[in-house]
């Protein structure tokens, strides 16, 4: 099935804890898993630069749409904490995320593996991308993009990959080969990414992220490299190949209290994603301002809006 057979589906209303986002496929309409069935390998199956992405949140979102690991067909959903839907803040000058940004299909971060580089357990999600195009995306599109670089993030402890990839189809594709031709073509962009990674969990209240490997960003073929090892660990989780089975293992889904699933799909009137507007404009609007950190003070922040 070609990436652009498969279609946004939802269930229940947009800005609720109910609310999902599954995908179907041109053939039978069958709804399928953004996670599992969506193939990451664009070209029969081989491993190269390009590969599929499924987007989360769109370049300027900011409603924290995740993947739902223990959920049957694991739709994309908003994440919740304390019962609040959760949003990404506005990191001044930034809107959002300044990129689409979502997770590349069939890939699986392993907790139980201490990456050799960061010396850190993986985060126990599908490997993160970034996609750093002119096009704004919409949740639950998939899409092929040229894989470029990664940028190690460590998370509370764990590591969090975010591989750095582009739009096949867009204009500057072509010019953007290796990770230095970013720097090239869009300079100060990686730059701003280390710094947004940091801080965006600060107005929440919790300390900055650290970028590892000293902020270095590996290039597109340790990218790829890690992608084909994530996919190689989600393996384990679906056919459980050498281990016990896992919490988000397909055996584990509750089917039996999703049996309403196409009901509640049938009865949801069409919703455009491409255009889904956040209710709350308070925390989608309002901009933090990180001016200076002091190791002895933490951050000073500031909040307009």
């Amino acid at each position: 099935m070609a990436t652009a057979d498969y279609h946004p589906r939802v269930a229940g209303q947009p800005w609720t804890t109910d609310f999902r986002i599954y995908l179907e496929g041109d053939q039978n309409h069958e709804l399928v898993s953004p996670w599992h069935d969506v193939p990451l390998y664009t070209d029969g199956g081989k491993a190269g630069q390009v590969v599929n992405m499924v987007v989360e949140i769109p370049r300027f979102g900011n409603a924290k749409m995740e993947i739902a690991k223990d959920e049957f067909l694991t739709p994309i959903k908003q994440d919740v904490k304390k019962g609040q839907l959760r949003y990404v803040p506005n990191i001044f000058p930034y809107k959002g995320y300044a990129w689409n940004y979502g997770a590349f299909p069939q890939t699986w971060e392993d907790p139980s593996h201490i990456d050799p580089d960061t010396q850190a357990p993986g985060d126990d999600d599908p490997l993160d991308v970034c996609e750093i195009g002119r096009d704004v995306g919409f949740t639950g599109q998939v899409k092929p993009v040229k894989v470029l670089g990664a940028l190690a993030i460590l998370d509370q402890g764990e590591t969090d990959w975010k591989v750095i990839a582009i739009d096949v189809t867009d204009p500057l594709a072509e010019k953007l080969e290796h990770i230095a031709d970013v720097d090239r073509h869009m300079p100060g962009f990686l730059d701003s990414m280390k710094y947004w990674f940091s801080v965006y969990k600060v107005p929440e209240g919790k300390p900055e992220n650290s970028v590892a490997l000293g902020g270095e960003v590996r290039g597109e073929e340790f990218a790829i490299s890690l992608i084909n090892d994530c996919h190689e660990a989600w393996k384990t989780i679906v056919y459980n190949e050498g281990n016990p089975p896992h919490k988000d293992s397909l055996k584990d889904i509750g089917v039996v209290e999703h049996r309403d699933l196409t009901h509640r799909i049938s009865q949801t009137p069409p919703v455009d994603t491409k255009s889904l507007q956040p209710p709350d404009k308070v925390k989608t609007d309002r901009s933090f301002f990180l001016p200076s950190y002091h190791r002895d003070v933490g951050w000073n922040v500031a909040m307009y809006g």
